[in-house]
């Protein structure tokens, strides 16, 4: 088992990638940020040649960053990637060849979770271009949620942006009342009519959705029946998620994600009041995770 001057000695690499960009940090035995670099999706469910090229990628330019005179060689690497809460996934990045000293793979959901209370126990509620609400207590892994867009990610900023394009539709057809949403998404788009519409938001994905999202909020802040009713739907099933997570008896609880400042007014007020912000960002997680596993040698 390595001993406490072992990793005392060791300089960490933390990476956060998932479905758009990969984050990499270079950190000292103090946790110090040295050096950070970004670089593409990495993802393995949408490929695993561009995952390990956007890790391998970010860790290069993170290192450089930091001006240490060291090769990827040398770094004991926490890796924390969407998509590997898949076996499958999980299996083919572990077995693959990479650069580093010594590896250590996690899911995104864990690492955001430890970087959030500082590597003790807890929970969070993820809302960014998805949706997630996760937990690990005593060792114990719990997810709701997570299940992708567009048949799941409820109250993410994909669901949102994905909500007013349909009410919009359904209005132009005459089967809604016109909102506030309507203006606001036509211009945004560039389009005058339900078909031109379609023809600007066919194919999509939730990242595109995800774009619309503040739309929305814009609008129900403005006071629009609409998109209020749209945000307190979302807003109500992340205050259930929260509800379900308190089951598991997290110490903390936090909300994370982009969409975080714009959502979390309307939360229930008992879920507000109990939210704690997060200590560190998910990057972190991933050196947390793998100084966690090193000692466990």
């Amino acid at each position: 088992m390595p001993s406490s001057s072992d990793i005392n000695n060791t300089y960490f690499l933390g990476i956060d990638g998932g479905g758009s960009k990969c984050k990499a940090i270079i950190v000292d035995a103090d946790n110090k940020v040295l050096g950070e670099g970004i670089s593409g999706p990495a993802n393995p469910l949408h490929g695993f040649e561009q995952a390990v090229n956007s890790i391998t990628e970010s860790a290069h330019i993170a290192l450089k960053a930091s001006g240490l005179n060291l090769q990827l060689s040398d770094l004991t690497a926490g890796v924390g990637l969407a998509g590997v809460n898949l076996p499958a996934l999980f299996e083919q990045m572990s077995n693959w060849q990479h650069p580093f000293g010594k590896m250590f793979l996690a899911t995104d959901l864990l690492i955001a979770c430890l970087a959030a209370h500082n590597g003790d126990d807890g929970a969070v509620m993820i809302t960014g271009t998805g949706s997630c609400g996760f937990s690990y207590v005593d060792g114990h892994p719990y997810t709701i949620g997570g299940h992708g867009f567009p048949h799941g990610d409820k109250g993410s900023g994909a669901w949102f942006g994905f909500q007013a394009a349909n009410y919009v539709l359904m209005s132009l057809d005459g089967l809604k009342a016109p909102s506030m949403i309507n203006e606001k998404l036509l211009t945004l788009l560039d389009v005058q009519d339900g078909l031109q519409m379609v023809e600007a938001i066919a194919g999509k994905p939730a990242a595109f959705y995800a774009k619309l999202a503040n739309l929305v909020f814009d609008a129900a802040e403005e006071g629009d029946f609409a998109a209020k009713a749209i945000v307190e739907e979302g807003a109500c099933y992340i205050s259930g998620v929260a509800r379900q997570l308190e089951k598991q008896n997290p110490p903390r609880i936090s909300l994370i994600g982009g969409l975080t400042p714009r959502i979390k007014p309307w939360l229930d007020e008992d879920i507000k009041h109990k939210l704690a912000e997060p200590i560190c960002a998910p990057e972190m997680g991933s050196v947390i995770f793998a100084q966690q596993q090193l000692t466990l040698l």
